[in-house]
């Protein structure tokens, strides 16, 4: 299934690296993250318990925090004012690969959250240190130094694409944002500063995930835990859920089976031991099986799967255009909202995955007769080697500069002209979307392309990711909606009349 998986991982994740590790030491109160280095004297490690401690102190809750001892037995906690969460009444169970869409579960249930007021710029409470492995959200073996390591304004780090500890300790990003120089480029902008993810969001599941990792490996030693999707790829908003790959060995494993016997043991885990700080873990039997579940600590969802690394390689890959060009992560988060808002963005209900629409964003752009965008992995092979060993991965984008692209568009006609092309220009019956060859390509004759309404290439792995879209009506109401915006928004240049929505609940 994965294209010489035997080669990645290596070298082997360390077999006592639970002993050797010093990611979760309990360290000095008042040091701050900038001044930890990671090879701090190892001392007894956090449990998943008593790690919770610290996320609560990072989102300003210590008060209403339980006290932990050793034989206690936990029960939900509960925040400032708010009640403890229930597990019967906020979640709605998922049944096979349906999800509820944005519009069938109200917002303020579906996406409780303990909101920062900051900016983007947020930094977290300096009183309380990460854990070192959580200002780095994506794990290695120990004896991997990752750029991350690195002081911060070295030459290293002065690249376009910021490391992931920029990320999780962001500079302002303002200065890297594009000149609004009419209503609707402002508009666009105005909407990506105020939906896009924030600091805060992104330490909370970085938290989780480090303390899950530390709980799944005294089942599966060897494992390691990934954050991967739009958390990490430049593109998560307010709302976007946690995407977690947990890796358990470097061979293939079988989908249909082994992979849900240890999701089964996963989800296990989350019900027994781990019941007061997971809220109602669920085994979803879909092709790719996952585990979905809530984090009670901080109200985001989540969903893990088992050995997907096509989405460990494709997170970077969409990282690395996220950052390559200031115009891409506005253009792409108002699509998505967009697409949401219209009901064309969900895959378990047979529309497009927001995996997909960004792909096809992607396309657009390197498809103009002055193109914004290049072809990364025709460009730099050498940094999205699908063979590359997943501990490296992270550290591809840092070495890419910016794309210097002489099309001086505006977001206001990109956004205009992405509606176009999709509404006229592609010939849908006999191309595909590979944002790979950087082109529209004919379909392929395999049985996965035949009789496929719309066709997007995975870069990776060649699979299509719009293969949801498998109904004719579905497919036209998707190509309406493209034309519908495309018409509106050339004549009336607003973003309300395709969008029309207030701020707090574009928030959502």
């Amino acid at each position: 299934m994965f294209p010489n998986f035997s080669n990645l991982g290596r070298p082997p994740f360390p077999s006592k690296h639970q002993q050797q590790s010093n990611f979760f030491n309990v360290l000095p109160i008042n040091i701050p993250p900038t001044l930890l280095s990671h090879q701090q004297t190892a001392v007894p490690p956090l449990n998943f318990r008593t790690a919770v401690l610290s996320r609560a102190l990072l989102s300003g809750n210590l008060a209403a925090t339980p006290t932990v001892t050793s034989t206690a037995t936990l029960q939900p906690m509960a925040y400032g004012n708010a009640s403890p969460v229930s597990t019967s009444g906020t979640l709605t169970s998922f049944q096979g690969r349906k999800r509820q869409s944005e519009q069938s579960v109200a917002h303020k249930v579906k996406r409780q959250r303990i909101d920062s007021q900051n900016s983007d710029t947020t930094v977290v409470n300096q009183a309380v240190p990460l854990p070192e492995e959580s200002q780095h959200s994506f794990p290695r073996p120990i004896s991997i130094q990752s750029p991350s390591f690195l002081a911060r304004g070295s030459p290293a780090l002065a690249r376009c694409v910021p490391p992931l500890q920029d990320t999780l300790f962001p500079d302002p990003t303002e200065a890297r944002l594009p000149l609004a120089k009419d209503e609707l480029s402002q508009q666009v902008l105005e909407l990506f500063q105020a939906c896009r993810q924030q600091a805060s969001d992104l330490n909370s599941k970085e938290l989780c995930r480090t303390e899950l990792q530390r709980e799944i490996q005294l089942i599966f030693p060897q494992s390691r835990l990934y954050l991967v999707g739009s958390s990490l790829n430049g593109f998560g908003t307010r709302s976007s859920d946690g995407d977690l790959c947990l890796v358990v060995k470097e061979e293939p494993v079988n989908q249909k089976t082994e992979a849900r016997r240890i999701l089964s043991s996963v989800q296990k885990l989350f019900s027994t031991k781990l019941s007061s700080y997971i809220e109602r873990p669920q085994l979803i039997r879909a092709k790719v099986p996952i585990v979905k579940f809530r984090d009670k600590v901080s109200y985001v969802e989540f969903d893990l799967n088992v050995n997907n690394v096509v989405g460990i390689r494709n997170t970077f890959l969409l990282r690395t255009y996220a950052f390559i060009e200031n115009r891409v992560r506005p253009l792409v988060l108002v699509i998505k909202k967009w697409a949401s808002f219209h009901e064309i963005n969900d895959a378990s209900r047979g529309t497009l995955s927001s995996y997909s629409l960004v792909l096809m964003v992607l396309h657009y752009l390197q498809t103009l007769p002055e193109p914004i965008l290049p072809s990364l992995q025709k460009n730099y092979p050498e940094c999205f080697d699908p063979t590359m060993q997943l501990h490296l991965v992270h550290q591809a984008p840092c070495t890419i500069p910016p794309y210097i692209s002489k099309n001086g568009s505006s977001l206001g006609d990109l956004l205009i002209g992405f509606f176009k092309y999709y509404a006229t220009e592609f010939d849908w019956s006999h191309q595909m979307i590979s944002v790979r060859e950087a082109k529209a390509i004919p379909r392929p004759d395999g049985i996965e392309w035949r009789n496929k309404f719309i066709c997007v290439e995975e870069p990776f792995d060649g699979t299509n990711t719009a293969r949801a879209v498998h109904e004719k009506q579905k497919f036209d109401m998707i190509r309406g909606e493209f034309a519908q915006a495309w018409r509106v928004l050339r004549d009336k240049k607003d973003l309300k009349c395709i969008l029309p929505l207030r701020a707090d609940e574009l928030k959502r």
